[in-house]
């Protein structure tokens, strides 16, 4: 039936009722409650299907999420995917806005036999894969803010936003303890070291997605955090036995499998005290996936791979041997292989020859089939246009991203008492703003709101990882001269990018240098906490968590004493802030009529 976002919003338990996310119109099901009768009355049995049919539903390949004209050669081949090869769904990448999502959607829902499975990464936030969507600060913000309560809520922004568009299935969340700093492709994508805490805000946050129609995904099982390696590149080995994981990586996963959780994405990652000493990653051993994840965790959802095409799997198993060997290890969704209709023939010889049992498959086709039903694509497959504007994007969801952005930013340090900003020091800022191309407008928005705080002159300066010596000499000079410097900068985990996570050393050059100077520099971490250890002796250090928008105002109304600072980290950053550190700020009085 047709539920308003308020309908679907019943506190969980253990957390208080919430106030309405939206009070719009939008049929989703509530994946909490019982399902209806009636969402399973047009769903076909696995037998009822061919072989190749079979087969074809446990197959996700990726699609681009930019515009497509009917004619494009892009559609042409998820057309072709989608009604010939019948495959069971996509999951989509960067690229598109809501309508163009939306209408792409629909356009190959209609051409597919049976109701396409669409999902996307969403961990941060509808903006991730929407444009025009909400932007949140990410999984790691959310343990500094702490509060369960913003966890769920940000889970029912990304389910109302992502089904209006015809997202039915996020890969969100990552419960993977970021207990290793050295982490390449995790990071900030973790709640944070405590599997407790990440565990808890994991459960809230599959409770938001889950109440509000989505079907949620808990990754990387059984644990990407301890790890050094992307496994886009190489295959990742940890060496924990059983003992340690239960004490540390599985922590969260049971938590989430308590949650409801709809699906566990698997990792390639090599764990031989789980696999006998064998270097078999997770994603293609049973003793991971059936014997820990179903049997010892009593996992009865679907079990999703990692993407197939990543350099773990792919240069050693190729896209037909990958396929088979996952889903004999108990998977049950062959995400992204480099050849949708290459693995398909593969499972199907694989089933002809006897390696794979029929059984075996139609365990995997029911479940998809039994998702598809819970999320009601049997009875309504299409996204419907008129909803989006009311849903995507609207003030009340970005006013949820912004107080839920404010409560995460983290004073780490404050040396020389720059926080909050005196009038003294407004008079001349100098912002130094560092990302790569994928974030060409960095510093726009914090130097905005510096003026808009009432500083004087406000002079950014723009660093790119191609900048060479006269870009900082510029900085150094301008820095010289200022009142006070701020210097943002933007790194996180990037595929295939495992120094996407660090500043180059000439930027921790320069902020070395100035603070050995004396100069009243404030470093920003638009991103990764962990670059304070490049910069020991920065005088300030916000940790900031998102290269956005919004985090750049909420971090420079935290800094101008326009909000209150109440974030502690979720992460240690030894050798001085343990976890839970975090210098509190009040903020500044509002400004009273004047007496006459």
């Amino acid at each position: 039936m047709a539920l308003c976002a308020a309908c679907v919003r019943g506190a969980p338990p253990g957390l208080p009722s919430p106030e309405p996310v939206a009070d719009v119109p939008i049929e989703v099901p509530n994946l909490t409650l019982p399902p209806a009768r009636e969402e399973f009355e047009d769903v076909p049995t696995a037998r009822s299907l061919s072989l190749r049919e079979r087969a074809a539903q446990l197959i996700m390949p990726w699609i681009g999420g930019e515009y497509w004209a009917a004619d494009d050669s892009a559609m042409a081949a998820a057309l072709r995917l989608a009604a010939d090869e019948g495959v069971g769904g996509f999951v989509v990448g960067l690229g598109g806005s809501a309508y163009d999502l939306a209408a792409k959607f629909n356009t190959l829902q209609r051409a597919a036999k049976l109701p396409l499975l669409i999902a996307a990464d969403l961990e941060s936030g509808p903006s991730a894969r929407i444009r025009g969507g909400t932007a949140f600060p990410g999984n790691m913000a959310l343990g500094a803010s702490g509060r369960e309560r913003d966890a769920y809520d940000v889970g029912g922004v990304i389910a109302l936003e992502g089904r209006a568009v015809g997202v039915h299935m996020v890969f969100a969340p990552v419960v993977d303890v970021n207990n290793n700093p050295a982490n390449p492709i995790i990071n900030i994508r973790s709640f944070g070291e405590d599997p407790a805490r990440v565990g808890a805000l994991a459960s809230a946050f599959i409770r938001g997605l889950r109440e509000h129609g989505m079907l949620a995904t808990a990754k990387h099982f059984p644990g990407h955090g301890d790890t050094g390696t992307d496994a886009h590149i190489a295959l990742p080995v940890i060496s924990a036995g059983r003992a340690r994981l239960d004490s540390v990586e599985l922590v969260p996963f049971r938590s989430a499998v308590r949650a409801g959780v709809d699906a566990v994405m698997s990792a390639h990652i090599a764990m031989p005290g789980l696999t006998g000493g064998s270097d078999l990653p997770a994603t293609l051993s049973g003793a991971v996936l059936d014997t820990l994840l179903r049997g010892d965790l009593g996992f009865r959802g679907l079990v999703v791979t990692d993407a197939l095409n990543m350099g773990a799997i792919v240069a050693r198993y190729g896209a037909a041997q990958s396929a088979v060997l996952a889903l004999k290890a108990g998977a049950d969704i062959l995400l992204m292989p480099t050849d949708a209709r290459q693995a398909i023939n593969a499972v199907v010889a694989a089933v002809e020859r006897g390696e794979l049992s029929e059984a075996r498959l139609d365990s995997s086709v029911a479940r998809v089939l039994a998702a598809k039903a819970r999320a009601g694509l049997f009875r309504r497959r299409l996204a419907d246009l008129g909803v989006i504007p009311r849903v995507v994007g609207i003030r009340a969801h970005e006013d949820l991203a912004r107080q839920v952005t404010q409560r995460t930013i983290v004073l780490v340090r404050d040396s020389l008492n720059l926080v909050p900003l005196a009038a003294e020091r407004r008079r001349r800022a100098v912002v130094i703003a560092y990302g790569d191309e994928n974030n060409a407008g960095i510093g726009g928005a914090f130097a905005a709101a510096l003026r808009a705080g009432g500083a004087g002159r406000v002079q950014t300066l723009r660093l790119w990882p191609a900048s060479g010596p006269a870009s900082y000499d510029s900085a150094r000079t301008a820095a010289a001269q200022a009142s006070a410097v701020f210097v943002l900068v933007a790194a996180r985990p990037a595929a295939w990018r495992p120094d996407a996570v660090t500043m180059p050393d000439s930027l921790a050059a320069l902020i070395t240098q100035l603070a050995r100077a004396g100069a009243p520099v404030i470093t920003v971490a638009l991103g990764s906490p962990y670059l304070l250890n490049q910069v020991p002796l920065t005088p300030g250090y916000l940790a900031a968590w998102a290269a956005n928008e919004a985090t750049e105002r909420a971090a420079a109304d935290a800094i101008l004493g326009n909000a209150e600072i109440t974030g502690r980290l979720p992460v240690a950053l030894p050798p001085d802030y343990p976890r839970g550190a975090g210098l509190t700020r009040a903020a500044r009085p509002a400004a009273g009529p004047t007496s006459p």
